[in-house]
């Protein structure tokens, strides 16, 4: 299998803590990518129209994106416990979670592409008031759902962690753990796995 990879992509890492988690990350080829919204990769054009990491070619030819359906995949791969539960209130449970996650992430990345690639003077501030309310209506939410990150591990709290570590290191919002203690202890536990310290965010 082949991955087209950035270090610092949430969503990337998402992909390899489940590859790891699974058995699977020294079965995955890593092709570096550098993507911007501004500068789409070329390279990576033949293998995803929307030319974005992560993506996956399979053994068999397949491409695979996003990061939802390469975890999906990789995780149908092996026949340890699944990070994805098939069935009943557990998968839903999880699933939702890892909407939030991505959520946040997506509203994250929304700012800080506005901060950081359009013009100051054409920064768009409602724009920016919308995606950081639902940045802080999501932590919040789960700060009052901490408990969800616990127990074994799923692809819902791989998808936060992966967020909030996204945060902490592109310093969007400052530490939007200080008031959040519940949250901040969910997640430095969730930090602990040896899958989470191979795949800090760099770049």
């Amino acid at each position: 299998m082949k991955l087209a990879y950035s270090t610092a992509s949430p969503y990337v890492r998402k992909v390899m803590i489940v590859a790891i988690e699974a058995g699977l990350d020294s079965k995955i080829e890593k092709l570096p990518m550098a993507v911007r919204p501004d500068q789409p990769s070329a390279a990576l054009a033949a293998d995803n129209p929307l030319m974005k990491v992560p993506t996956l070619v399979t053994d068999a030819g397949d491409k695979l994106f996003d990061s939802r359906v390469i975890c999906g995949y990789l995780d149908s791969l092996h026949s340890g416990a699944k990070l994805i539960p098939e069935s009943g209130s557990a998968r839903w449970q999880a699933l939702r979670l890892e909407a939030l996650g991505d959520g946040i992430t997506d509203a994250g990345i929304l700012v800080r592409y506005e901060l950081g690639l359009r013009p100051k003077e054409l920064h768009w501030k409602e724009w920016i008031d919308g995606q950081t309310k639902k940045v802080i209506q999501g932590l919040d939410q789960l700060e009052s759902e901490a408990a969800s990150l616990s127990g074994p591990l799923n692809i819902g709290q791989i998808a936060v962690a992966c967020g909030l570590g996204w945060m902490k290191f592109r310093n969007v919002f400052g530490d939007v753990l200080a008031t959040r203690p519940k949250l901040a202890a969910a997640i430095a536990k969730l930090e602990e796995r040896p899958s989470f310290k191979a795949t800090v965010p760099q770049g």
